[in-house]
């Protein structure tokens, strides 16, 4: 077996996981409340392949003032 036979497999969730971990970033760096810890640690734990930001938007998110 080969890469390329996984590659279908392997870039969407690159992909995905790219895009939850910008996501996760943005709403860290504009967000100073957080239920949980505090920005450097969401910004370090967002880098935790997708159970990073799983956590964050679970747990980490504080939902007040939620139209900022």
């Amino acid at each position: 077996m080969t890469i390329n036979e996984y590659l279908p497999v392997i870039i969407p969730l690159i992909l995905l996981q790219t895009g939850l971990t910008i996501f996760t970033l943005i709403h860290v760096i504009r967000h100073n409340k957080y239920r949980i810890g505090n920005q450097t640690i969401w910004i370090v734990a967002s880098f935790f392949a997708f159970i990073g930001p799983i956590l964050y938007f679970c747990i980490g998110r504080n939902d007040e003032g939620a139209d900022d």
